[in-house]
């Protein structure tokens, strides 16, 4: 990762309100909060975490532009104590976020996206005040080609509005609500998980579904291509190279069949997972997959043919200082952690999509 540069001066940070906080809120680094890469089946050595203070301001929904009020820890949400502010925004307000960064000198040479991990609800971005698009969706990743709107030196800016009519509006919340009660949780407005740059060449991946083949012993690969190139393609196993192929591609869709030379099955308890390692032209990218099959024979859930009697947590997603986003990466991995030494073998995930990591985490743990 390339560190982000604040082309501000130093700033304090610290936890809003007297709310609960967890172990893990007392690791948390203001100048870059939340700094693994974020998306582990797509991984790329060229980012830059945009975590951190960003200046904010809450405005009538109508407004077009925002003063600054304070500073607010990104990707933890506004109502949040580790958000560093702790304040309800509501239908008829808008919550604005802005800051600068400097790009490292090689970004010329490929393509820029601007990524955002989630925003709740209606987020709109303009990078050095050029519009450069909007998002609905609470839950969802987006991302947007900024190329064209960054600026050849010095500090580059931007801003992002967002809009979020939680339980007064029509939108998915999950167990958000204004006024929170009973079985109703804390309001979620704005960014919750990670922003971030990443560099691309322009013959590069977009995006890869992986699908196991248990039956066949191998992988098949749905990629999405830009440009002509070859897509190389290489399955490793603890480090040893256990399936090779290559196609040529102009783009588009390019269907992989990948044969593996040893099996090992991902199983509960057992979360044994392929290194994947997808390279076209300049681009590399770095994944994972387990080997597994899911069926259902009537009531009964068949993990790679066996019956397995699920013992389910129910996870509800929510932490007292974080709301929607842990405080760490680590606690995502200690609660999966805690849930197995209770003696649950997975986890039902309620009224909210989880972060990727969370997935990466439970694959890794079985």
């Amino acid at each position: 990762m390339i560190s982000a540069a604040f082309t501000s001066t130093a700033r304090s940070w610290a936890p809003a309100g007297d709310n609960i906080m967890t172990p893990w809120a007392e690791d948390v680094d203001p100048s870059c909060p939340r700094g693994e890469y974020p998306r582990p089946q797509m991984v790329r050595n060229s980012w830059l975490n945009l975590n951190g203070l960003w200046e904010y301001g809450i405005t009538d929904a109508s407004a077009d532009s925002f003063a600054p009020e304070g500073d607010i820890l990104v990707p933890f949400a506004v109502e949040s104590s580790l958000s560093g502010v702790g304040r309800k925004v509501g239908k008829d307000k808008a919550l604005w976020y802005e800051r600068s960064f400097t790009l490292p000198r090689d970004w010329k040479k490929q393509n820029v996206l601007l990524h955002f991990g989630a925003v709740d609800w209606m987020a709109q971005v303009w990078v050095n005040d050029f519009y450069v698009g909007e998002h609905r969706g609470g839950f969802d990743p987006f991302h947007f080609d900024v190329t064209e709107y960054l600026l050849k030196s010095g500090p580059q800016n931007i801003k992002v509005k967002v809009w979020d009519g939680t339980d007064s509006s029509w939108q998915p919340r999950g167990k958000q609500v204004e006024n929170p009660a009973y079985i109703w949780y804390t309001p979620v407005t704005g960014i919750w998980q990670t922003v971030w740059i990443e560099f691309v060449p322009k013959t590069h991946i977009v995006k890869a579904k992986l699908t196991p083949d248990v039956d066949n012993v191998a992988l098949n690969i749905e990629a999405m291509l830009e440009g002509v190139a070859r897509l190389e393609v290489e399955v490793r196993y603890k480090g040893r190279i256990v399936g090779k192929t290559e196609v040529e591609s102009d783009g588009g869709i390019a269907y992989v069949h990948v044969p593996l030379e040893e099996k090992y099955l991902w199983e509960v308890g057992n979360g044994r997972l392929y290194d994947l390692y997808l390279e076209y032209g300049e681009d590399k990218v770095q994944s994972y997959f387990g080997l597994r099959s899911i069926k259902f024979d009537g009531y009964k859930f068949l993990l790679n043919g066996k019956s397995v009697f699920q013992r389910l947590v129910l996870d509800q997603g929510f932490y007292p200082d974080g709301i929607w986003t842990a405080p760490s990466d680590a606690e995502l991995e200690a609660d999966i952690d805690r849930s197995l030494a209770m003696g649950f073998n997975g986890a039902r995930l309620h009224q909210k999509i989880f972060e990727p990591r969370y997935h990466y985490h439970a694959d890794k743990l079985g």
